[in-house]
């Protein structure tokens, strides 16, 4: 008779808990996003939040949305968080794997996405579902034979037994 837990998260809470916690790690003061890229054993390969380039001084670069000058904003310099984990992933191929994503990829980040290899998308927000980017998406992914759909979030409360 076994007397484990019943009550233990899902792996897609896991990974989508591995999602958000890496999106806190953004310096982004509007938007944190954060993904986990898992291989096929639920093996997390690679992770990445939203952010600068290695070596780019986050206290030298803008931050605002908006300004005359797109320069100064920080659309021309940061990097994804999906084309992040991609480009941090160390060990091969991610042929095959799956992303989870707190915010559904732009394009830029969808054609990414399908290059490396990466079958499944599980999003957590789709809330610029309308605008031109996301819709290129998911027709690219459609086209390409990647998988998308929402985390079904859980009212789970979170507590932390040690």
């Amino acid at each position: 008779m076994s007397g484990k837990r019943k009550d233990y998260i899902s792996w897609d809470e896991y990974f989508m808990g591995v999602a958000l916690l890496s999106g806190m790690r953004s310096k982004d003061p509007n938007t944190q996003v954060g993904c986990c890229i898992v291989d096929q054993d639920n093996k997390i390969l690679s992770m990445g939040y939203n952010g600068l380039p290695k070596g780019c001084d986050d206290d030298e670069f803008p931050w605002i949305r908006e300004g005359e000058n797109p320069l100064e904003t920080k659309y021309v310099y940061t990097v994804h968080s999906e084309l992040n984990a991609i480009l941090n992933y160390k060990g091969g191929s991610l042929e095959g794997s799956k992303i989870y994503v707190s915010l559904f990829p732009c394009n830029e980040c969808a054609k990414a996405i399908i290059q490396s290899g990466i079958k499944e998308v599980i999003y957590g927000d789709d809330k610029y579902h309308e605008t031109h980017g996301v819709i290129a998406s998911k027709r690219m992914f459609d086209a390409a034979g990647v998988r998308y759909h929402p985390y079904h979030w859980t009212d789970r409360e979170v507590k932390f037994k040690i």
